[in-house]
């Protein structure tokens, strides 16, 4: 993590290829980027290197107070980046400071300071004070110190991937789209908490999710999911919910419970990953147990369905 201003030596750091860019998601596009810097690089012989950010810009810049949710928080970042096999990640705190940079600064500072000898981005990558510094004006920047390549839009169903899209399109709940466009199924970290049982009394135990707090989580309703528990996937569905919560019935409260297909364990307190496959239906309210499980056993084959199709 680097604080502006970073204490880095150029004389300290081997020759770059950078890709620079906020990398939400890790998304196919990004995934185009960065490719591109770790190819450069075996090309001419030297290391790549990623440059990102943290929190996002918007959280520094903005005016709300809201907290930001991600669709890969930093952790989830940093791992989907090492598998791009990338030499050197840098993350460079977003701060106001730092926002505040003109961008002949931040090229000088963050981009030849760090002896950067060739950088990668997207065609509308901005950086320095109000984005004014853009891949056009990069060359003027550059001192002929560095030299760079812009990276293409990168395009699905003609359309342009992007993190606003993949974040659009899993609070509409389509999960497959999202996940043609980030090159995998969306998935979420969290923890099993106890849950009030409902499911088990009505022959369905759910595994009552708590999400870490910075993703993203799809519009809610039913989805055949893959749960993984101590390193092992297992399918299932999942019903995404907002419930009145017994304090306050005006105030609702998320709720994500997975039922694993053949799965007898407890797992309370496991940390546990869920990939989210298809919608199945949206939330809905029944008129007594029966409906509920017949309901129940629905998705339950629904998603059975899909799995086996998948294969």
């Amino acid at each position: 993590m680097l604080h502006h201003p970073h204490n880095l030596e150029k004389s300290d750091l081997p020759p770059l290829v950078m890709a620079l860019g906020f990398f939400d998601g890790v998304h196919t596009g990004h995934q185009q980027v960065i490719r591109a810097a770790v190819e450069k690089a075996r090309d001419q012989g030297i290391k790549s290197a990623v440059m990102t950010f943290d929190p996002h810009p918007s959280v520094v810049l903005g005016n709300t107070h809201k907290q930001i949710k991600y669709i890969t928080p930093i952790d989830e970042k940093i791992k989907r980046i090492e598998a791009l096999e990338v030499d050197c990640l840098f993350i460079v705190r977003f701060t106001s400071d730092f926002a505040a940079l003109e961008p002949q600064q931040f090229v000088d500072d963050y981009i030849i300071g760090l002896h950067v000898q060739h950088v990668v981005a997207g065609f509308d990558y901005t950086y320095g004070r109000l984005g004014k510094g853009t891949m056009e004006t990069m060359p003027f920047h550059s001192r002929d110190v560095f030299t760079s390549t812009t990276v293409n839009k990168w395009e699905c169903d003609e359309e342009k991937v992007s993190s606003t899209k993949i974040r659009r399109l899993l609070s509409e709940g389509d999960v497959d789209a999202a996940a043609r466009l980030l090159g995998r199924p969306y998935e979420v970290k969290g923890t099993v908490i106890h849950g009030d049982k409902r499911g088990r009394k009505i022959g369905f135990p759910t595994a009552n999710v708590e999400v870490e707090e910075d993703y993203v989580i799809p519009e809610s309703g039913v989805y055949a999911v893959k749960l993984k528990v101590k390193e092992e996937w297992h399918n299932g569905v999942c019903n995404i919910g907002y419930r009145p919560t017994f304090k306050n019935p005006d105030e609702r409260t998320l709720s994500v419970e997975v039922h694993i297909f053949d799965f007898e364990r407890s797992i309370y307190g496991e940390e546990v990953a869920v990939k989210w496959y298809t919608r199945l239906r949206g939330e809905q309210k029944f008129n007594g147990i029966e409906a509920l499980v017949s309901q129940i056993n629905k998705d339950k084959q629904a998603a059975v369905a899909y799995f086996a199709e998948e294969k």
